[in-house]
């Protein structure tokens, strides 16, 4: 029987119009959203009042569940009507929510094939709430951010789910395509690939997957297009009157109601630091002459002498003697080599791409081109360029071509974008470190929902040891016992360079493996599915595979599941929990251990000669003091990254109060 029949007629909620809404707290006044800041920094974990109230609508949606399972196909699509009928009026704050959602749960089942659990219940009515929930790594977030999505859908409100990358987008619509069709709602997802043209007809549908870069770009490219006069009433009459091939600035969104962000920690928090631009292109050649000109003034500046380095801040400050020595060197030439600012800028830069950036780690040389390597995810991001000259520095640097500067045209950050969804939520399995930064930046509270059943992995600790040939040793010790005795073994490390190192030991040493990372990022989800076989030791960059499920094969279950080892510290302690949650999901067997080099690239910004000469004796004693030594490194680069997201931040609120009093051009 089809849902259509039992639906004609059905008064369904009006769908938004081409316009962007703001929460109505974006119109607050400063002192109000300061003050709202600092209570969700105090409260960013959501209170116990709230948590009672969404335990007590997880009780009544499973009991409804149970009366809702008995009923035949015409008696359920019957209910389905009912149930969304009596959230018409008040959609998401609709007391007739958890009804909607048992219905749904039901669909699934039937659908699918696939009972949700309680726990997945308990998620989906947290995320409809407009809470971030923090759910274990293996829970089954797919198929929560699909129950929420649908249960919205037909709620009335059109829902967004947010992934980190296109696979996982196309993976997830696909897979959750027949219960969204069995309840008759639309379902469309767009990829990097999909033609600009066919975008509209896709945001049209009810639920839309997409990538957070893809859909924030197209934020971005139909604000461009309506322009700065662009008023809801003038594109609603722009709307009606439109003649078919006619120019039009109406947008290929239609709103941002719902959003469900997935890995939300990653978008929201990670890539948070790096502002969304779109640009133009300059002219090639002129640009290589500019960064020719910039390295070969750096070549004049000595460090301590003209100018000092600060490395965990990646900045660089001219000294008064550099300064003077680049004001006499720029008196010879002409152009913006004669104003000052211009030309210390272009020099900082220049340092900059010599000193901070390193190939393999921050980016890599391929096909004659210079590819930045995402930090957080060890993903290639060849869409992606470093502004202010600096990716055409680097260039210059490799020897490869330089291609032209991208000039803004546009810009937005994450901050202000997701910020502007009427209802926003999320999930993540690591989000309690950051749970205030997100309250007082998105003021949306983060939700802990447990386990379905208890956590069997056996941590195995941490190993310090004094340099990186000690660490290949042991690794390679520890990885040839693994593989003998039938486990799996997963090696996660932080960059191109490191997992390089560590698959050339393992090959030397005979060890049969696979090395995936940011060079072949396209193979990820194949690698990864397949790294719980017996005996496969599978060496990845990151985070790379970031939420495909990996099946551990009975036989490595009996021996004791997959292992995990961690080779190196990243910046955060939250991308260290995502590489240990690969292990020991859903009540499976796993262990996990670290080994850490004292000369690892992360210990280069601690100052602590008392911990170090202690940690490098080595042994039981050295112990202590390396791990203490990488937890305090960890904490100041955590530190830095927050500072360098509320500077952004800032930048941002400060542009668009500049631009708000500016006036239009002439």
């Amino acid at each position: 029987m089809s849902l259509a029949a039992p639906l004609a007629g059905v008064d369904a909620r009006p769908a938004s119009m081409h316009v962007f809404p703001e929460r109505e707290d974006d119109r607050q006044n400063g002192l109000e959203r300061k003050a709202q800041a600092a209570l969700a920094w105090a409260f960013g974990l959501a209170g116990p009042g709230r948590r009672l109230r969404l335990a007590r609508r997880t009780q009544r949606t499973l009991r409804l569940a149970q009366e809702i399972g008995a009923l035949d196909e015409r008696a359920l699509r019957l209910r389905l009507v009912a149930a969304r009928n009596a959230t018409i009026r008040d959609g998401l704050r609709s007391g007739a929510m958890p009804e909607l959602l048992a219905v749904t749960r039901e669909a699934a089942r039937r659908s699918l094939g696939i009972v949700p659990y309680d726990v997945q219940v308990r998620a989906a009515l947290t995320m409809l709430d407009g809470c971030l929930v923090e759910m274990a790594t293996g829970e089954g977030k797919s198929l929560v951010a699909a129950l929420t999505a649908a249960t919205a859908a037909l709620s009335g409100t059109p829902a967004h789910v947010v992934t980190v990358n296109d696979y996982l987008a196309r993976r997830d619509a696909d897979l959750m395509r027949p219960l969204f069709d069995w309840l008759g709602l639309s379902v469309g997802c767009i990829e990097h690939e999909t033609p600009h043209g066919e975008r509209p007809a896709i945001y049209a549908r009810d639920i839309v997957y997409a990538a957070n870069k893809e859909i924030a770009f197209d934020y971005l490219r139909d604000r461009l297009r309506m322009g700065e006069d662009a008023s809801p009433t003038a594109l609603k009459l722009e709307r009606l009157c439109r003649r078919p091939g006619g120019g039009t600035r109406l947008p290929a969104m239609r709103g941002l109601r719902f959003a469900i962000v997935d890995e939300a920690d990653s978008v929201l928090i990670d890539e948070a630091r790096t502002p969304l631009i779109l640009s133009q292109e300059t002219d090639a050649a002129a640009e290589r002459a500019w960064a020719e000109m910039a390295h070969a003034l750096a070549d004049r500046l000595r460090e301590g002498t003209d100018f000092r380095l600060f490395r965990d801040e990646r900045r660089i400050e001219l000294l008064p003697m550099g300064k003077t020595r680049l004001e006499q060197l720029g008196a010879r030439l002409d152009g913006p080599w004669l104003m000052r600012v211009q030309r210390e800028q272009a020099v900082r830069q220049a340092l900059a791409a010599r000193l901070f950036y390193r190939r393999d780690e921050h980016y890599v040389v391929q096909e004659g081109k210079v590819v930045i390597v995402d930090e957080y995810t060890g993903r290639l991001m060849p869409e992606r360029s470093w502004n202010d000259g600096l990716h055409q520095l680097v260039e210059m640097k490799e020897g490869v071509e330089v291609t032209p500067r991208k000039v803004a045209l546009a810009r937005n950050t994450y901050q202000r974008f997701f910020g502007r969804y009427l209802h926003l939520s999320g999930m993540t399995g690591t989000a309690r470190e950051v749970r205030r930064e997100i309250a007082a930046v998105y003021r949306i509270g983060t939700v802990g929902v447990p386990t379905r059943l208890p956590v069997r992995r056996r941590d195995l600790g941490t190993r310090v040891v004094r340099d990186e040939d000690r660490k290949l040793d042991r690794i390679a010790s520890r990885v040839r016992a693994l593989q003998a005795d039938g486990r799996a073994v997963l090696i996660g490390t932080r960059t191109v360079a490191a997992s390089a190192a560590i698959s050339a030991r393992l090959e030397a040493d005979g060890v049969v493996h696979r090395m995936l990372n940011a060079m072949n990022d396209d193979e990820e989800a194949a690698v990864i599915a397949g790294a719980g076989q017996p005996g496969r030791v599978t060496v990845a960059t990151n985070m790379a595979g970031r939420g495909v499920h990996i099946e551990v094969a009975p036989e490595v279950l009996e021996k004791g599941g997959l292992h995990v080892m961690l080779t190196e510290r990243h910046d955060s302690a939250r991308i260290d929990r995502q590489l240990l949650g690969r292990t020991a999901r859903q009540g499976q067997p796993g262990s996990a251990e670290a080994v850490l080099a004292l000369d690892d690239a992360l210990l280069r910004t601690v100052s602590a000669p008392f911990l170090r000469t202690f940690a490098r004796w080595g042994g039981p004693l050295g112990q202590a003091p390396g791990r203490l030594l990488f937890r305090r490194a960890q904490r100041a680069a955590e530190r830095q990254n927050a500072r360098a997201r509320r500077a952004l931040l800032r930048v941002d609120d400060s542009l668009h109060q500049l631009l708000a009093f500016a006036g239009r051009p002439e």
